[in-house]
């Protein structure tokens, strides 16, 4: 298993990557939100807790938000869905997962939503809360959105 470093993934910037793996086209460091869809996320204990299922954007910063994993259910049907902070996913290449460093049953336990029932998530107060879940500042709390300058590089 790969060890996550906290200083590729700090709680107020992008998602983090690890791992040499390189595929073709335009990634890692940017790809297409669609490509995304449907990679499984894996928990700090190594459980796969579900797969990516839509990524949220802040319209007016131009940012990534949330990632979306829908949990259990069959064929879409019956799954609960998380909000998870962009900043709490790393994207492990090698593995071609994201890993979320809260462990499986701490997934589970957050209520998430279903399908028909989304929260607002343009609610400060939802948000935030959201984010220390997942102890991650509020995406919208950074003054940076350049990723070198994050990472102290």
């Amino acid at each position: 298993m790969t060890t996550l470093d906290p200083k590729m993934n700090p709680a107020h910037a992008g998602a983090g990557i690890v791992g040499g793996g390189v595929g073709e086209g335009p990634g890692p460091e940017v790809m297409a939100a669609a490509t995304l869809d449907g990679n499984k996320v894996v928990s700090s204990d190594g459980e796969h807790v579900g797969k990516i299922s839509d990524i949220m954007l802040d319209v007016r910063s131009g940012r990534v938000a949330y990632a979306v994993l829908s949990e259990g259910g069959f064929l879409g049907m019956g799954s609960n869905l998380h909000a998870i902070p962009w900043s709490a996913l790393t994207l492990d290449t090698d593995e071609k997962v994201f890993r979320v460093d809260i462990t499986a049953q701490r997934i589970k336990d957050e209520p998430g939503f279903d399908k028909d029932h989304w929260p607002s998530m343009a609610d400060e107060t939802w948000g935030t809360q959201m984010h220390q879940y997942y102890n991650r500042d509020p995406y919208w709390m950074s003054t940076s959105v350049d990723p070198m300058r994050d990472r102290g590089l």
